[in-house]
């Protein structure tokens, strides 16, 4: 049986928890490229998520982990 016209939620790939971790995207200044991720608070290291080619996957993003806002880091 196919469904159409509705989408599968997406299940968190990654544990994000706001305490620890902020939501960030690292922009590449040299190619544009863009990955969205978390980084630890404390030691500075990067989770790689997922990478961002639109909007579309930014506001993605932003719903599957519920983050209201990204900062973006170059």
């Amino acid at each position: 049986m196919k469904l159409i016209g509705r989408k599968k939620a997406k299940k968190a790939a990654v544990q994000f928890d706001p305490e620890t971790h902020y939501a960030v995207i690292r922009s590449s200044i040299c190619t544009g490229e863009k990955v969205a991720g978390f980084k630890n608070k404390t030691d500075g290291h990067f989770t790689e998520v997922m990478l961002i080619r639109s909007p579309a996957d930014e506001k993605e993003f932003k719903e599957t982990y519920a983050v209201e806002t990204v900062k973006v880091e170059y």
